[in-house]
């Protein structure tokens, strides 16, 4: 075949521009990458400041007294005084047993009187010998104190100033002896008991004032004080129990509710930064925070949290006062990263 000077021509320069091509395409997939930008972050220096020592502690509100209403022995409930949420004074009748026996013992005690009369007469004459007079004396003393013991257990009668929590029995029942006929309880003061640890052991003393906070009143805040301290110490919790009263004058705190009794134990002077600077570590109970260093690069630090106060943490040990802690972006950062502070 015979080819033109110019078809030769043409086909030189359709090899040349492919040849162009593959070089600079081979120079574009060789070149290097462009630098990735630095993180870009915001920090907060951290401060030390007064932080109360507080101690939160849990319980539930107890009467401060509970009386069982019972009688020594059974018999019919001859009548009933007293209702499911009534207030009751000490001394107070709430119920009246069966009173046959009362009504005898009564007469029997009526005459042991009558002849311990009349033979004091003749004793004071010396008509009847000391043992005779003595015997009389003595039989009308047993009759005497059987007489008041049937009287408690005919008339029941409240021991305290309380509520009727409980009746277990009506008018015209037999009385079993398997329940209280009355609970009542004594709900002014009321008592908590909270497990206080060992290591606070020395601070807490009779007298000292603990804040009570419930869920039935929010935002409200009651004043108990210690009131009795337990001398030994759980071997396996490690705590004491510590009896905490609140007068409770108008009444509404009540028995069962769950309560938060709080205590201040004075002051520390402790690093706080804010919450959203600390991170939790994934798969365990630690938490960590960046702190960022001179050169503009970030430290991966372990930190042990106090308590938390609002949107802030106290921090016991991890970093200190005047470290910039890293408060956003932390999800693009590791141990040894540049990052760029946002102004």
């Amino acid at each position: 075949m015979k080819y033109t000077k110019l078809s030769i021509i043409t086909f030189a320069a359709a090899l040349l521009m492919t040849a162009c091509g593959q070089k600079e395409t081979k120079t574009a997939t060789t070149g290097q990458e462009a630098p990735k930008a630095a993180p870009v972050v915001s920090v907060v220096t951290a401060q030390a400041e007064d932080v109360d020592i507080t101690n939160t502690f849990t319980s539930n509100i107890e009467p401060f007294a509970t009386n069982n209403i019972v009688s020594q022995t059974a018999g019919r409930i001859v009548s009933i005084n007293a209702e499911v949420g009534q207030k009751v004074s000490k001394g107070q009748i709430l119920a009246k047993m069966d009173d046959v026996n009362l009504a005898k013992t009564r007469m029997q005690y009526i005459n042991d009187s009558t002849e311990l009369h009349r033979l004091t007469e003749l004793y004071n004459i010396g008509a009847v010998s000391q043992a005779d007079y003595d015997m009389v004396k003595l039989s009308l003393n047993v009759t005497k104190k059987t007489y008041e013991n049937l009287a408690e257990n005919t008339y029941l009668r409240s021991p305290i100033n309380g509520v009727v929590t409980a009746r277990n029995y009506d008018k015209g029942d037999m009385y079993s002896m398997a329940l209280p006929i009355f609970v009542v309880e004594q709900i002014q003061p009321v008592k908590m008991l909270v497990n206080v640890s060992e290591s606070l052991f020395t601070q807490v003393h009779e007298g000292m004032e603990f804040d009570i906070n419930v869920d039935a009143y929010p935002g409200e805040s009651f004043t108990g004080k210690v009131n009795l301290l337990y001398p030994t110490v759980n071997a396996a919790t490690h705590t004491f129990p510590v009896e905490v009263i609140c007068e409770n004058k108008d009444q509404r705190l009540r028995p069962g509710m769950f309560a938060r009794v709080t205590a201040n134990f004075g002051t520390n002077h402790l690093v706080v930064i804010p919450d959203v600077a600390v991170v939790k570590q994934q798969g365990s109970g630690e938490h960590f925070v960046y702190v960022l260093k001179p050169d503009n690069t970030v430290k991966y630090t372990l930190v042990e949290l106090g308590k938390r106060m609002g949107n802030r943490y106290e921090i016991i040990s991890g970093i200190n006062e005047g470290d910039r802690i890293v408060t956003e972006g932390q999800i693009r950062l590791k141990d040894g990263v540049n990052v760029t502070v946002k102004q």
